[in-house]
Formats: C-alpha cells, structure tokens, sequence
C-alpha cells in the first residue's frame, strides 16, 4: 500500500470534517442572533397591541365626554 495515498486521504477528510464543523458552528451562531431578533420583534409587537388597545379605550373615553 502506498502510505503517500492514504495520508493524502486522511489529510483530506480532516479537513472536509473540520470546514464542515466550522460552517455548522457559525450557521448555529447566526440562527441564535437570528432568534434574538425574532424574539425583540415579537416583543415590540405585542407591546405596541396593548398600547393601540389603550389608545383605542381614551378616544372612546374622549368621545363620549
């Protein structure tokens, strides 16, 4: 067997596995700074629900003065 062969081989998939491993870690770092916005999102949304709901409730209150 021809030892240059299999190295070259070794040497090859450690470093298919180890760009592999890499482009997962930063695929899941960019999916957690992607849910954090999500969720800073869904936040100012339900926020800005109950402030339209209490903006809704004066103008009525002020309507029927």
């Amino acid at each position: 067997m021809n030892w240059e062969i299999l190295f070259s081989f070794l040497g090859s998939a450690t470093g298919c596995i180890a760009g592999i491993l890499a482009s997962q870690k930063l695929t899941n770092y960019r999916l957690e700074r992607l849910e954090e916005k999500v969720n800073k999102h869904n936040n100012l949304v339900e926020r800005m629900t109950v402030s339209e709901m209490k903006i809704q409730m004066m103008e009525d209150k002020l309507n029927e003065s």
